[in-house]
């Protein structure tokens, strides 16, 4: 089962259990294999089942057709009442935007990200989202700022259509600057045992009660590897994304936990993950 001991509550009134499940890999967006859709709505109802009750998605995952909204929806509407469904927007709208030059993804526009908000609406069936990122880095940092879009963001909250913000891919100085702006209930950036560049931002979130969400959390399209991951991982009978996984929940207690996988045995292996407890020799080999 996933870890109901250890829970947190996103935007302040949401409560979700530490590991939740990410669905991109379900539609092998951007690149990659995906399942056969019977087995993507199989992980998603097996997820609801052993207990993840938090599930990050898009509208632009999506490829050849097969989009993760609409897999949500299939699978698991009506929607269990504590299931929390975070998306995101940005420069993409589509799927297909991100092989498009910075100066074709228009994404971060107010027309388009109310279009990509009404899409995410629309495809997963819903009258407001739980939580919406504002994803940046798709632009070149010098050409795009985050004030305009995420003003955009507020104003579709305060008619109704959010309940709570975030943001994703962004810098220090960019989590201060939407701060300012906006209430934020989460951060949605890279970061794993091996890549901790954010190792002062996912803190300055600690303080400040807001959730910090690792994407890539045990390495994305290049799995973390390491002797040490290996060496704890042997001591515990455990597998190294097993490891990488408990690492990041014994980092901080705001870090929250979305691993994407379209296999039901990784699945389950990865929430089995938040019963393993690293010890203090264990986190101290892991640096």
């Amino acid at each position: 089962m996933a870890r109901t001991d250890e829970r947190w509550a996103l935007g302040g009134d949401l409560s979700v259990a530490r590991i939740g499940y990410g669905t991109m890999k379900l539609t092998g967006w951007p690149r990659g294999d995906r399942p056969a859709r019977e087995t993507a709505l199989a992980v998603l109802r097996r997820a609801v089942e052993l207990g993840v009750d938090h599930l990050d998605t898009s509208n632009y995952y999506a490829r050849d057709g097969v989009a993760a909204n609409e897999l949500i929806r299939e699978a698991l509407s009506p929607y269990p009442d504590d299931l929390v469904i975070v998306t995101k927007v940005g420069a993409l709208v589509e799927g297909s935007d991100i092989a498009l030059p910075a100066e074709r993804k228009t994404g971060l526009t107010p027309d388009n990200l109310r279009r990509g908000v009404e899409a995410n609406l629309r495809s997963l069936g819903v009258d407001r989202l739980d939580v919406v990122n504002l994803r940046m880095g798709d632009l070149d940092r010098s050409e795009a700022s985050l004030a305009g879009p995420l003003e955009t963001l507020l104003a579709l909250r305060e008619e109704g259509l959010i309940r709570h913000l975030g943001v994703s891919n962004v810098t220090a100085e960019e989590f201060e600057q939407a701060r300012a702006i906006a209430p934020i209930a989460c951060v949605q950036n890279l970061y794993n045992v091996a890549q901790r560049d954010d190792d002062p931002l996912v803190d300055a979130c600690a303080a400040a009660g807001i959730a910090y969400v690792p994407f890539f959390p045990v390495g994305g399209f290049t799995p973390v590897t390491a002797g040490s991951l290996e060496a704890v991982a042997a001591r515990h009978g455990a597998t190294v994304p097993q490891v990488a996984l408990a690492w990041l929940l014994a980092r901080s207690p705001n870090i929250l936990l979305i691993p994407g996988t379209s296999s039901l045995e990784h699945l389950e292996e990865n929430i089995a993950a938040g019963t393993l407890n690293l010890s203090a020799e264990d986190l101290a080999e892991l640096g």
